[in-house]
């Protein structure tokens, strides 16, 4: 799929990304190593600027909300990778890995049905067989911000330059 191809399939999938966030600290957003994508941690304030869900799932933040969250967090990262990538989120040959914390109320369970907010939507913009990778989804006692929900970590395969492709 060409990088116009890709772009036409986000406009039918009526998806729009987020400006791609800018680090808060000492860290890139995204860094490419070789034919690998290392995106680090995402919060929904990366891709909306207000009316983010803070607090702890369960308690002040509905499970509704969460999933949301995680699938606000994908649109963030999304546009990360489509930055680093020079525009072109079709050199995503696969997501390989996430990892998601839910910041929830002790007895809350539901962590990877949030988780399922972001890879939803990665399975809904690259396809199942590229879209889901390998996961995990655990709860804390807070994250930065009081937010509900960060994507600690993905990785994607991307395919080599279009100048080495035979």
């Amino acid at each position: 799929m060409s990088k116009a191809e890709f772009d036409q399939r986000l406009a039918d999938l009526k998806i729009e990304l987020p400006a791609a966030c800018q680090p808060a600290g000492n860290y890139r957003p995204a860094l490419l190593i070789d034919n690998y994508l290392y995106v680090s941690g995402h919060t929904q304030d990366d891709a909306i600027s207000e009316g983010f869900s803070v607090g702890k799932v369960g308690d002040e933040v509905m499970f509704e909300q969460a999933y949301k969250a995680a699938r606000d967090i994908g649109l963030a990262i999304l546009a990360s990778v489509k930055q680093a990538l020079g525009g072109d989120l079709s050199r995503v040959e696969r997501l390989v890995s996430a990892t998601g914390v839910v910041n929830a109320v002790e007895s809350f369970t539901q962590h990877p049905q949030v988780m399922n907010g972001f890879s939803d939507l990665m399975a809904q913009v690259f396809g199942k067989e590229r879209g889901v990778g390998t996961r995990s989804a655990t709860g804390v006692a807070s994250l930065p911000g009081g937010v509900s929900v960060e994507v600690t970590q993905c990785i994607f395969k991307i395919k080599a330059p279009l100048e080495t492709l035979e």
